[in-house]
């Protein structure tokens, strides 16, 4: 019983533009019967839509150069890159879908993405990618970043090496908002190979000392994107650096939840900060929502607070790890957040317990 406190071939692409039965007549001096020539023709509401050009969404066949998107430019629309060669592609905005074919040699970071991340035929690619799907087939030697909501799928693909999101720019935490992606749901390192080879291992784990700046540099002085202000610096990243699927240091794990209020995500931000700040680490986070029905099984409580504060919206969890932890936090939790309606695990004989009911049914929920 815990306590509770008060993400191969050449394609070219073709565009086609079909003219409306509006556009074909526009050019004929015809007057229906019963219409008069003076009168205003009649304003629709497709005549009034801002006109898309395809072009504006892609990034085609380009060597040797700095291009991409600034903040409030994609607003959301799809993009298409391709045929690139040693370019540095920066997409500083949220988007609707990316796909990334044929490109060799590139540094490359995606804003957020609404729905998926596509690499197809790529080599030698190193990237930072937030998304609700990422998936890769035919790619060789990339290096990826990732906060991705769902389980990332590589196919066909070798010498595949991921590490978690780390990444700041001012506008970055609303294009999240706007892609409809949480920070606190990232499978970055739970990574299914579709097409595995038996004694080989095509995906791997970047080192824990990677520094995401070094694989893909900050836009130099000269370029359009140098008034963007970037960070890699893990204290400053959006996503919360987790560990992920490697080996725990410690046997003890505690399972800390905030329910829905005012200040959700920046009391998991704090509390985030002073357990690194005191050497634990952070394992893994989710936002859920959970039925009172939920509650009960989960943490095993029917606690009447408990089950009301579940209805309020969504709830945030965290698995924090290091010898003394669950004393730690249920310190914190009475002497920072006694305003706040949290779960903590109660002791260390049942914190294991804690965690693995509530990712469990978190995963379940995410069809993880």
């Amino acid at each position: 019983m815990g306590c509770f406190f008060s993400k191969k071939s050449k394609r070219k692409a073709k565009e086609e533009q079909t003219p409306t039965a509006l556009e074909s007549n526009a050019g004929s001096n015809s007057v229906p019967l019963g219409s008069s020539s003076d009168e205003a023709p009649k304003q629709y509401s497709w005549d009034t839509r801002e006109k898309v050009d395809p072009k504006d969404y892609m990034l085609n066949g380009l060597k040797d150069t700095t291009v991409g998107r600034l903040p409030g430019t994609l607003k959301g629309q799809q993009l298409v890159i391709q045929d690139c060669e040693n370019c540095n592609i920066f997409v500083f905005d949220h988007s609707a879908t990316i796909t990334v074919d044929d490109c060799v040699n590139c540094r490359i970071f995606l804003g957020p993405v609404k729905g998926s991340v596509f690499f197809r035929d790529c080599k030698d690619v190193h990237c930072v990618v937030a998304c609700q799907q990422f998936r890769t087939r035919d790619c060789k030697k990339m290096e990826v970043f990732l906060c991705c909501a769902t389980q990332p799928i590589i196919e066909s693909s070798t010498g595949m090496r991921f590490g978690c999101f780390q990444f700041y720019y001012p506008e970055l935490a609303f294009h999240f908002k706007d892609a409809g992606l949480s920070i606190f749901n990232n499978n970055w390192s739970n990574v299914h190979d579709f097409t595995p080879v038996s004694g080989e291992n095509n995906w791997s784990l970047l080192a824990e000392t990677a520094a995401v700046l070094d694989s893909v540099p900050p836009p130099g002085p000269e370029s359009e994107f140098k008034a963007v202000r970037v960070s890699g610096d893990t204290s400053r990243s959006i996503v919360p650096l987790t560990r992920g699927g490697r080996r725990k240091d410690s046997e003890e794990s505690c399972l800390f939840v905030f329910f829905a209020g005012d200040y959700t995500t920046a009391n998991a931000r704090k509390l985030i900060d002073a357990m690194i700040e005191k050497g634990f680490l952070l394992i893994q986070t989710k936002e859920v929502a959970m039925r009172p029905e939920d509650v009960k099984r989960v943490f095993q409580n029917d606690n009447a607070d408990l089950l009301e504060w579940s209805t309020k919206g969504s709830v945030t969890a965290l698995e924090l790890n290091g010898d003394g932890v669950v004393d730690a936090c249920r310190t914190i939790a009475n002497e920072v957040f006694n305003g706040s309606k949290v779960f903590v695990s109660e002791n260390k004989s049942t914190s294991s317990r804690d965690v693995d009911n509530f990712f469990n049914f978190a995963d379940m929920q995410m069809g993880l």
